[in-house]
């Protein structure tokens, strides 16, 4: 069988054979590791570099790909697509597979050959344009495994240290996704983290660890509470630090967001229900506490790196945590209250749509027995010695805390306390903890959350103005 397209034929990939000459596939990408360097033993001093992924074009078949060569060919590869996107590959070679060696470490697959890129020989293209995308992009919600093949959050649990280094399937729902932390190893190289935690009617929280860049961005794309993932080949460990069970995204795994299973189904009614009757309220309080911790946070910038940074990012800027010496230079809450008091949705926290005074996430319950409450929402000013960041976001606790009352005790006060505070807050030398990424869609194309803002101490802030611990550098986390 053969896919045609006004342009060129596509060979099916469970017709793919060693003997086909110049074969071109396409395929929806599913899965996708992160670049890694070898020695070249060929060219001593020198390395090659590699990354690997695995398409599909039908609900039975998938197959992985490889490519090696120089650094900038596989890294411009690499970042020319990601999971999810659709491409065609023209003349890769096909060459049979060694199943028990390969698949220790890649995805298994139907296949019995895999896909070797060559940067002289052969070419891939994202692909938009052919009338196959809508098919092959509802692969995308078909797990790889048995949609039945899975073990539940509480069955891992039970079987405790029995599952320790275990290779399973997993089907959950997204509770929480953890900001990503990043590090530098012992031996000099960049390390990247992000903890998500997943619940199902089992358990209410359950932790699957991210090492690598692709699956990070994959979890940044999840929406708590509303997404369920099919997570097939993690690695179950025991984690003897923190006593408990978690699951590992390893260089197998391949994760199917919201699946179109009956389990998933079932599932997702019980996410409703637990937003519904306001099951994971106190969850989702307690670990939206947890999800930064400032300590980790150690890296100052000046308004003017910021900016240079995000000029030099090319549109691909990383979530970027850091510290600012500086001050709130605009803080309008002497204005209309209804301009940065905004309602939040007591049952699963989400905002209210203003206009209808219903919650996108729970619409179909009545208004009646729902309830809401006033949350925070400014949008201040902060600025240093090198410039000003317009619009950053102040909000909820974090906001009560730099204003040191709750949205009750604010709105009791009068039109002339209520300046007072703002000329308390203003101008005043602090310590502020942001967070920044690009945002075409924000005002300013950068979007800047505060996550903390406290009186700096003088000699602190002087350093930091100064220039001491103060430059270029990647931000580094604890791991």
């Amino acid at each position: 069988m053969a896919y045609s397209s006004s342009t060129r034929d596509f060979v099916a990939l469970s017709d793919l054979h060693p003997n086909l000459a110049r074969p071109n596939v396409i395929g929806v990408v599913i899965g996708k590791t992160d670049v890694r360097g070898f020695p070249d033993r060929k060219n001593i001093g020198s390395e090659r570099y590699t990354f690997s992924f695995t398409i599909r074009d039908s609900p039975t078949y998938f197959i992985n790909v490889n490519s090696w060569g120089r650094e900038d060919y596989i890294r411009t590869l690499s970042e020319s697509f990601r999971v999810g996107d659709c491409v065609t590959i023209e003349n890769p070679l096909v060459q049979s597979k060694e199943a028990e060696r390969e698949e220790k470490f890649n995805p298994v697959t139907p296949s019995c050959y895999k896909l070797l890129l060559s940067e002289n020989h052969s070419v891939v293209k994202t692909s938009s344009c052919y009338e196959m995308d809508t098919k092959l992009l509802s692969l995308l919600h078909l797990p790889v495994k048995d949609p039945q093949d899975y073990y539940s959050l509480g069955d891992i649990i039970a079987n405790g240290q029995s599952l320790d280094g275990r290779i399973l399937n997993v089907l959950a729902a997204v509770m929480s996704v953890g900001e990503p932390k990043y590090f530098m190893t012992s031996d000099k190289r960049k390390g990247q983290r992000c903890e998500v935690k997943l619940y199902d009617e089992t358990e209410m929280s359950f932790p699957i660890v991210c090492w690598d860049n692709e699956s990070i961005q994959l979890a940044q794309s999840w929406i708590p509470r509303e997404t369920v993932i099919f997570a097939s080949d993690v690695r179950i460990n025991f984690d003897k630090f923190r006593n408990c069970m978690t699951a590992t995204v390893i260089s197998k795994t391949i994760i199917t967001t919201n699946p179109e299973t009956a389990e998933a189904n079932v599932l997702f009614s019980f996410i409703k229900e637990c937003a519904q009757s306001g099951a994971l309220h106190d969850k989702m309080e307690e670990q939206s506490k947890e999800s930064i911790n400032l300590e980790t946070i150690v890296d100052v910038y000046t308004v003017e790196q910021l900016k240079e940074k995000a000029l030099q990012s090319d549109g691909k800027l990383e979530p970027v945590y850091g510290i600012i010496y500086g001050y709130i230079s605009t803080l309008d809450i002497d204005d209309n209250a209804s301009k940065f008091i905004r309602n939040r949705c007591s049952t699963c926290r989400f905002l209210v749509n203003e206009m209808s005074n219903t919650c996108t996430f729970c619409s179909d319950t009545s208004s009646d027995s729902k309830s809401t409450f006033a949350s925070f929402d400014i949008l201040v000013d902060l600025t240093d010695h090198t410039g000003t960041l317009c619009s950053c976001y102040l909000s909820d606790c974090v906001a009560e805390e730099t204003l040191g009352c709750t949205v009750h005790e604010f709105l009791t006060l009068t039109e002339d306390k209520k300046t007072a505070l703002k000329w308390q807050l203003l101008l005043e030398r602090s310590k502020i903890y942001f967070k920044v990424t690009l945002s075409p869609s924000w005002r300013t194309g950068l979007k800047t959350n505060v996550l903390s803002c406290k009186l700096a101490d003088p000699i602190e802030a002087s350093q930091g103005l100064l220039g001491k611990e103060v430059g270029n550098k990647r931000l580094h986390y604890m791991a």
